[in-house]
């Protein structure tokens, strides 16, 4: 049987408290309590998932250095999770920008893209995935470059409360 699609990711971050209220007052995730004894973690789930969790914090301490991956290591870029209408991305650009997480965001055709960082510097792109039915081949053709995102010309094109997303049986 294939993997059919990411179930959760662990960082190491600095300072647990102040992580988890980034992700919980910012991203809206909620913890779930099931830390094992004797750790300093906590466990994550994203704001209409169906995941047990999405996220694993674990705390090294404030002494950690910042992550040096793809400057002068290899290491994960950055983790990316789905919003279902293009309104929820206009909130989370906001929201982003209030906590001064907002790092970019980008027009990638297919996807229309936010790019943060958490408290630790670790980056994450939050995206709205235009539904296959409403692709065309402008849309297609985008995927090959990175334009600017203008979520006004998005939402008059498709619609702000537009679900987006892959469903089973879709051809992109």
């Amino acid at each position: 049987m294939p993997i059919t699609r990411l179930n959760h990711a662990v960082l190491y971050v600095a300072e647990l408290d102040r992580s988890v209220r980034f992700y919980t007052d910012v991203m809206r995730f909620r913890a779930i309590p099931m830390t094992p004894e004797g750790f300093r973690a906590a466990f994550l789930q994203a704001p209409g998932s169906i995941n047990d969790h999405d996220l694993g914090l674990f705390e090294i301490g404030s002494q950690a250095a910042p992550s040096a991956a793809g400057r002068s290591t290899v290491g994960l870029y950055h983790l990316a999770w789905e919003v279902d209408t293009l309104a929820e991305l206009e909130r989370l650009a906001g929201v982003l920008t209030d906590a001064g997480a907002l790092t970019g965001a980008s027009d990638h055709g297919t996807t229309k893209s936010l790019y943060g960082a958490d408290p630790d510097g670790l980056e994450f792109e939050v995206a709205w995935i235009v539904p296959a039915e409403l692709l065309d081949d402008a849309a297609r053709d985008a995927r090959r470059r990175i334009g600017r995102l203008d979520l006004a010309r998005e939402k008059e094109r498709y619609g702000a409360e537009t679900q987006g997303g892959i469903r089973p049986g879709a051809v992109r």
